[in-house]
């Protein structure tokens, strides 16, 4: 596996909540540091930001400092252009450096800015929002009394961030309903798995990632390495299932995508000023070329958009679900010295194939909507008949011949008690699994 610079541990893709800057007199490039504008604008630009600051200062119904006007200047700045651009003060810089190791207090939910109010991007899975029905694309109107399009990001996070076993009422839109939805999460400590493994049949592997965290791609590489073992050494496909993940380390995408193709480009990033970026495939495919079927959604953003997009660029897998978040920005994390940082877009970026999904989203090669199965009484509501139920049915002439032998099956060697329970009511992994079987059958 080919290693990857410890440097775009700072590129980070996931669309986490956003902020921002106000240096008005200068234009951040990366690689080469600041370059100064022209210098009888900028100095015209910033004698006006003086005159406006010391008016504030000096009229201003309550007294302010300083140090809360340069930072209200730069979330302004940064808030003002893109939802993923943002000013993080100590408290959020700090907090930022926990979420992508994988633990950190909330409510567990990705967000960006949105008109009218602010918009859930994906839910993280087995956390409080997760648990508590919040769906990808649901928009947020109210948090608590509060409404949430008076308020900045930073403001929101605050707000919904807070003690272990304290609550939170959520009011959001959600497509399709008539009204509005009010829920209630209870604040936890978050402690996101960020791989997941089981097998859906016997030879059949389960890989889901969460969230694009420092190891996911070592651990990844390791379950794999364990469902092999438990399939007796022999897998016939996979799935690699990326929905309602919004994304994270950059580095691990690459390394996702690395386990899965021999040869190519993985990403490319073209930014205005700096350097353009492009990471290749080196040698060795962790499934030896088996079937592989991806599973998207729109709550699929950003880092999980780099690896759907590369397989799919190389023909190494099949897509199935909906359309993706379509979020192809690289944010870059600069701390600036004083606990504080900004995470500024300095680039898109693009697939194997030279396309960018920025806004538009990759689409499935296989659309499968998910449809809700309230339980496992609606999948045995119907009724099914068969020659043999029939009265005076004439036998087959076979005797005993014709009943197969059964072959017994290693408890390690099949799907869990919780993924067989899982696959009742997930149509999008039915589908899935459904299509390997029917690659795998095509093959033998």
């Amino acid at each position: 596996m080919k290693k990857i610079s410890t440097k775009l541990r700072n590129l980070l893709l996931g669309t986490t909540a956003a902020l921002m800057l106000a240096l008005a007199a200068m234009v951040w490039s990366p690689g080469t540091g600041f370059l100064q504008a022209d210098a009888a604008t900028d100095y015209e630009q910033l004698q006006k930001f003086s005159r406006v600051m010391e008016m504030v200062r000096r009229a201003y119904v309550e007294n302010v400092n300083d140090e809360k006007l340069i930072d209200g200047a730069l979330s302004g700045m940064l808030s003002s252009l893109d939802p993923h651009s943002t000013y993080m003060d100590k408290e959020m810089y700090k907090q930022m450096t926990v979420d992508t190791k994988g633990e950190f207090g909330g409510l567990g939910i990705e967000i960006s800015a949105a008109e009218g109010g602010i918009r859930i991007v994906s839910p993280i899975e087995d956390t409080p929002a997760d648990k508590a029905g919040v769906k990808a694309g649901d928009l947020i109107i109210k948090i608590n009394e509060a409404l949430a399009r008076d308020m900045s990001l930073p403001e929101a996070v605050k707000l919904m961030r807070g003690k272990p076993k304290t609550s939170i009422v959520l009011t959001i839109f959600r497509k399709g309903t008539n009204a509005p939805l009010e829920i209630k999460i209870v604040r936890a400590i978050i402690k996101v798995k960020s791989v997941k493994s089981d097998l859906l049949a016997p030879g059949y592997a389960y890989l889901r990632i969460t969230q694009f965290q420092e190891r996911t791609g070592s651990l990844l590489k390791k379950q794999l390495k364990a469902l092999r073992k438990r399939a007796d050494g022999h897998l016939t496909g996979a799935v690699l299932d990326l929905r309602n993940n919004p994304g994270g380390l950059l580095n691990q995408a690459i390394e996702v995508s690395d386990l899965f193709l021999n040869k190519g480009n993985i990403v490319s990033t073209k930014s205005r000023a700096g350097k353009n970026l492009s990471f290749d495939a080196s040698r060795g495919d962790a499934l030896n070329g088996l079937p592989l079927i991806v599973l998207i959604n729109n709550g699929s953003a950003s880092a999980s958009e780099i690896v759907a997009g590369a397989l799919q660029d190389h023909h190494r897998a099949v897509l199935v679900g909906i359309k993706s978040f379509g979020k192809g920005s690289v944010q870059s994390v600069v701390p600036l010295g004083d606990g504080t940082a900004i995470k500024v877009t300095t680039a898109l970026y693009y697939t194997p194939s030279g396309r960018s999904i920025q806004a538009t989203g990759i689409d499935p090669d296989i659309e499968v909507e998910q449809l809700v199965i309230k339980s496992e009484k609606a999948l045995n509501s119907g009724l099914s008949v068969s020659e043999r139920d029939l009265k005076g049915h004439l036998s087959n002439g076979n005797g005993k011949k014709s009943a197969r032998k059964t072959v017994k099956k290693s408890p390690s060697n099949h799907a869990s008690d919780q993924m067989q329970q899982r696959l009742k009511l997930d149509t999008q992994l039915q589908r899935a699994l459904d299509l390997l079987k029917g690659l795998h059958a095509l093959e033998s």
